[in-house]
């Protein structure tokens, strides 16, 4: 009788969970680099998981006489929420995050910080009034955090293969701020 018991009350718990929405805990940047930090006085409004593209092209180097390197040319990627359902997306040039309700913000590099090896950096950019109405209205600041490949191709970059592209996979958290 009490096993009984014990079993319907751990099954209106599990339900009771299960009705519920999720709560998520606040996205806690405190160990990220001073430098990619968001400023006092915003808070996060969309926490999003970027997966896709980055386009480098083999280019001269820019006052280097016959010296050459692979230069970034731009990002697409899918934006996806924390269940893996796509809100936006992102592309560039110039950078473009533009949510599925067709809003979208550009924005300008205040401050980037080693990913770790074969990562590209963790970035915080100072958005630019957002074009459209949704979801990006009102966004401050965005940061690109646990960053996951994307660094310039590894194969040479020389005269022979200049203006040559190469697309790498990549995957970062993008979050974005509003004032609060």
């Amino acid at each position: 009788m009490i096993r009984h018991a014990t079993a319907l009350s751990a099954l209106a718990l599990i339900g009771a969970c299960a009705s519920s929405p999720m709560m998520m805990k606040p996205y806690d940047q405190s160990g990220l680099p001073a430098g990619v930090m968001v400023p006092a006085g915003n808070k996060v409004a969309m926490e999003t998981v970027g997966m896709g593209d980055i386009t480098y092209e083999c280019r001269a180097k820019a006052g280097a006489a016959g010296q050459f390197e692979w230069v970034f040319v731009g990002p697409d990627a899918k934006l996806m929420d924390r269940s893996g359902t796509q809100v936006g997306k992102y592309y560039g040039p110039p950078a473009t995050w533009e949510n599925m309700d067709g809003s979208k913000v550009t924005a300008t590099q205040v401050a980037v910080a080693p990913g770790g090896d074969g990562n590209i950096p963790f970035q915080l950019v100072k958005a630019n009034p957002a074009m459209g109405t949704g979801m990006m209205t009102g966004t401050t600041y965005i940061q690109r955090v646990v960053t996951r490949g994307g660094v310039a191709p590894a194969m040479a970059c020389a005269a022979g293969n200049m203006g040559a592209k190469q697309v790498v996979k990549y995957q970062a958290d993008y979050i974005f701020y509003k004032a609060m």
